[in-house]
């Protein structure tokens, strides 16, 4: 139950008409965070220097349109009043009045009424009002009128309360609050007959306009004075004042009538019309208390709130529609209609008819798109496509997703984008007849033709695609061109159409598809003109709308020329939608949409402007003249005062001697740090779009670094001296401490010789010794040589002998006798002993590589290797082993086994590389 409630409430108020601001001028508010004041602004006024003065309370507040500034009376009392004539500034308060002057980069107050002691200790007056008459300066509190006629105050009081005085045909008119009108005739005053109707009327403004005296009344509304005749004012407008409480008014330029009121902020009637705008705190202004109104030379306004500033760019040809309120939400297209606008926001689809915005109903929900067609209006919106025709709303399609609307170059077919593909509206008499191209089921976002059955497509997320189709709106080829030509960041692609060329817009670069090559080339006339663009967007076929660098422009195509128009950033700063800038044309305006409404701007060829502008430079808040000479690593800023406010504000760039390029000059202010010691000048130039042309430059010298000033200089070179000076001394010391340690290394080097040869003494000692002990050593080898071949003559001998028993002789003879010589010839066992001791220590170090290497040799192997060793043949080996010839060669054949050995391996060469 409770939700059937709540959508019945939804549906109710959905088709509401919804109270909604109107396309208003374009107003700049100021709160106290930007001047740095109080609430309350008394009073406005313009500068001959072109600054805006505000009386704020405890301050004089100064707006040049680059810096803020406050200053504050001596005696700290309230400021209520601000006038200009000339170069002085004159300003009122509590029992005090006086004028500023500006004098390097500050303004010096004077006062008048405390050098001539106009008020008395009893005296509790205000100075509420400042104006000139016939020569002479009145300062107007409700009590009395001081006149100062550039040396003497004359004092006039008034026999009644007043409210103001006011000029009117060259004579002084003075507002009684209880007793009407009077007119000031020298001290006297005279009641003004047939007026008595403003008795006991508060009248905040007289003013004259079109051979009528306008009265503007606090709680009663306007009276009209006309051919003697005072009567209220024939206007709708007037009921609403009476209730307003009207506290300001001022007719301006282009036949219109500004009404500042207490709690309805303020009302601009046009007089050509009828019609009236009222601007409030429902819209756009911060306060709804108007307590002053002033004029630029623009004839733009200033309003002074009860909290806060705020200018409104009356005659600007920049329009906004608001909205404060969050009803319509973030407006992604816009388009004009007959009666009004249409609007599509990500709440829905709205329309602005008399005054009046309402949802469409059954059209809640994201809406991206609106296209005119002829006099149609094709809507593309999340749950569908949408058709506006002659005031009545209906559903085309259910396709989802409508995102952009391109005219084919090629006949008079409609592309549309969708989250699903591509729609092509052949008829635009008939645009329920609609045909999907078949085979493409990608979200598409941008699409271009300018080829028959040929389509170019980019995907919302990534990616350009070249698609064929056949007549029967089949695809028959879908290729990624940027896959295709190796872009690899292809991300959020955007399609511009410019002169019968698509152009793609890829990363910041731009390129054309070669139908050659088929594949992407970038483009050299728009990249050299637009670099780093982020968005792009077509007005009509001569102009078009960039953002580059958080910047908006607007290029004229002038032939083969771009005439480029900056926005001002302040129309649209923050409130820009990413991706999704939409542009609607008509007449000679067109609409941009923005996050919170639109707005309207007007289309300019070439930015005509006879301007002329002001620097002035400061440097730690001190004003600096031109070609002065400033601190080294100092902060300089350069304040390009164009006296202009609104919409005519000159398109200002700089540039830096030495270099090339021109800087777009931001809000007036130009900020140089780091800057070289030596001359500089800084140029100012007026772009016209086309055009550089110089307005003004500011020349200046940077000072040398403290450190190469002349005294610095001075104390380096007395340094430089001093360090000479010492380095002599060092120098002189250093030589005789030289000498004495060239003295000292020389006995050093003495000491060193008789240790060197004390050292080849013993050195020579131990050469000696190693050589007796080589000697003794090859003694042994000798002797173990010798002894080798004893026993092997032994050996020999016992053979013989075995030979002559083998013969015929007496047995028991030979017998006696062989054995008597083998006695005497046998070689005992210590000879054998000491063969073996000797043998064993010259191949000492032979026997423990070997025994590490092969641990499973015995020593008779190790003796068979040794003698191998002593390259000894196998019969020599025989008698020495104390085994036959055939045992020696079994002997070698296991061995050469155990070593692991070929039989092409030489074992005596193997032996003796171990």
């Amino acid at each position: 139950m409770k939700v059937k409630i709540a959508l019945f409430f939804l549906l109710y108020f959905s088709s509401l008409p919804f109270y909604s601001q109107e396309l208003l001028p374009f107003v700049e508010n100021y709160n106290k965070s930007n001047y740095q004041g109080d609430n309350q602004i008394w009073s406005v006024a313009q500068g001959n220097d072109s600054a805006m003065y505000f009386a704020n309370n405890y301050y004089l507040l100064r707006y040049d349109g680059v810096k803020w500034e406050k200053y504050s009376l001596p005696n700290k009392t309230i400021i209520r009043s601000v006038m200009v004539d000339g170069d002085r500034i004159y300003t009122g308060s509590y029992k005090e009045f006086g004028y500023w002057t500006r004098k390097k980069g500050k303004m010096i107050y004077v006062s008048i009424s405390d050098k001539t002691k106009v008020f008395d200790d009893s005296d509790n007056e205000e100075i509420w009002k400042i104006f000139k008459f016939k020569g002479k300066i009145y300062f107007q509190s409700f009590n009395g009128l001081f006149l100062y006629d550039g040396k003497v105050i004359q004092k006039n009081k008034f026999p009644f309360l007043v409210s103001y005085c006011f000029v009117v045909d060259n004579q002084l008119l003075v507002a009684s609050v209880e007793k009407g009108i009077h007119r000031m005739n020298g001290a006297a005053f005279e009641k003004i007959p047939g007026w008595s109707i403003l008795e006991n009327n508060v009248i905040h403004a007289i003013e004259k306009f079109q051979n009528k005296i306008y009265f503007f009344t606090k709680k009663n509304g306007v009276y009209v004075a006309e051919n003697g005749v005072l009567k209220p004012w024939n206007s709708t407008l007037n009921p609403i004042l009476k209730a307003a409480n009207i506290n300001v008014a001022a007719f301006i330029k282009n036949n219109k009538l500004v009404i500042g009121t207490a709690n309805k902020g303020v009302y601009i009637f046009d007089l050509n019309t009828n019609s009236y705008q009222n601007i409030n705190r429902n819209n756009v202004l911060m306060n709804n208390s108007i307590l002053s109104i002033g004029l630029d030379k623009e004839n733009d306004l200033w309003l002074g709130l009860d909290n806060g500033i705020a200018h409104i760019e009356v005659n600007s040809p920049i329009s906004i529609f608001y909205d404060n309120s969050g009803v319509l939400g973030s407006v992604y297209s816009v388009a004009s209609t007959p009666k009004g606008y249409l609007m599509a926001s990500n709440h829905g689809i709205f329309k602005y008819e008399d005054k009046q915005l309402s949802l469409i109903p059954d059209t809640q929900g994201q809406a991206w798109n609106i296209s005119k067609l002829n006099d149609k209006y094709l809507i593309g919106h999340n749950e569908g496509t949408f058709l506006y025709d002659n005031g009545v709303f209906s559903k085309l399609s259910t396709i989802n997703g409508g995102w952009n609307v391109t005219k084919s170059s090629i006949n008079n077919s409609y592309l549309q984008a969708t989250y699903s593909g591509v729609f092509i509206y052949n008829d635009v008499n008939n645009l329920n007849q609609n045909i999907v191209i078949k085979g493409i089921l990608k979200p598409i976002k941008y699409v271009a033709q300018n080829r028959k059955n040929e389509i170019w497509a980019a995907d919302n997320n990534r990616g350009l695609y070249r698609i064929l189709y056949n007549d029967a709106y089949e695809t028959t080829a879908l290729k990624n061109v940027t896959q295709s030509s190796k872009i690899k960041n292809d991300f959020g692609v955007k399609i511009f159409e410019f002169r019968n060329e698509i152009l793609f817009l890829i990363n910041k670069l731009w390129y054309t598809y070669n139908s050659i090559t088929n594949q992407l080339e970038e483009n050299e006339l728009f990249n050299a003109n637009f670099k780093n663009v982020s968005n792009i967007v077509s007005i009509d076929e001569n102009h078009f709308l960039l953002l580059q660098e958080g910047l908006l422009y607007t290029i004229y195509a002038k032939g083969n020329k771009f005439v480029r128009n900056i926005i001002q950033e302040k129309y649209y700063r923050g409130k820009i939608i990413n991706d999704n800038l939409k542009v609607f044309k008509y007449k000679n305006n067109y609409l941009l949409n923005l996050d919170d409404g639109f707005i309207s701007l007007q289309l300019k060829e070439v930015n005509k402007s006879d301007s002329k502008i002001r620097i002035e430079a400061f440097v730690n808040d001190v004003l600096v003249p031109n070609k002065s000479k400033i601190p080294y690593n100092s902060e300089l800023q350069l304040h390009v005062l164009s006296g202009v406010f609104g919409a005519a504000r000159p398109n200002l760039f700089y540039k830096i001697s030495g270099t090339k390029e021109f800087i777009p000059v931001s809000e007036g202010l130009i900020v140089l740090n780091n800057l070289n010691s030596g001359s500089a000048e800084i140029s100012v130039y007026l772009h016209d779009g086309l055009n550089y042309d110089l307005l003004s430059n500011f020349q200046f010298i940077v000072a040398k670094p403290w450190y190469f000033s002349l005294w610095m200089i001075a104390l380096y070179l007395t340094v430089i001296g001093l360090i000479l000076y010492l380095y002599y001394k060092w120098n002189k010391m250093r030589y005789v401490q030289k000498l004495a340690l060239r003295d000292e290394e020389l006995k050093h080097q003495k000491k060193i010789l008789e240790m060197e040869l004390k050292a080849d003494n013993e050195l020579n000692i131990q050469e000696y010794e190693k050589h007796i002990l080589e000697l003794e050593l090859q003694s042994k080898s000798s002797e173990v040589a010798g002894k080798s071949l004893s026993i092997a003559k032994q050996s020999e001998m016992i053979e013989n002998i075995q030979g002559i028993l083998d013969s015929d002789m007496d047995f028991n003879k030979l017998k006696s006798e062989i054995k008597k010589v083998i006695k005497i010839n046998a070689v005992n066992k210590h000879e054998w002993e000491t063969f073996e001791t000797n043998l064993n220590q010259i191949h000492n170090e032979f026997i423990i590589h070997l025994s590490k290497k092969y641990p499973a040799l015995t020593s008779k192997d190790i003796k068979l290797c040794i003698y191998l060793k002593m390259n000894l043949s196998s019969k020599e080996i025989a008698p020495m082993m104390n085994i036959s010839f055939r045992g020696v060669e079994l002997h070698r054949y296991r061995l050469r086994k155990k070593l692991n050995l070929t039989q092409e391996e030489n074992l005596s060469k193997f032996l003796l590389t171990i």
